[in-house]
């Protein structure tokens, strides 16, 4: 499983969903999906634009985490 880290991003730098569609020029239904962590598939362009918004790199932004651990966090 691949985690986004959008929303706290987003909280370290006081942004609302509003302000990362402007300063990025994405839309909202993408930036939505990458804050619920629902997306299915993030465009390479996507990653690029808000690694810029936020000063930082993609393992910043995604995280792959362990299989097993996953399964751990669904049984909660």
């Amino acid at each position: 499983m691949i985690r986004c880290h959008l929303a706290r991003l987003m909280g370290e730098h006081k942004m609302r969903i509003a302000d990362v569609v402007r300063e990025t020029g994405l839309s909202r239904n993408t930036i939505t999906l990458l804050y619920k962590e629902t997306a299915q598939k993030v465009d390479l362009d996507t990653l690029e634009r808000l690694c810029v918004l936020f000063d930082c790199e993609i393992h910043d932004l995604l995280q792959k985490v362990p299989a097993s651990q996953n399964r751990t966090e669904k049984n909660k």
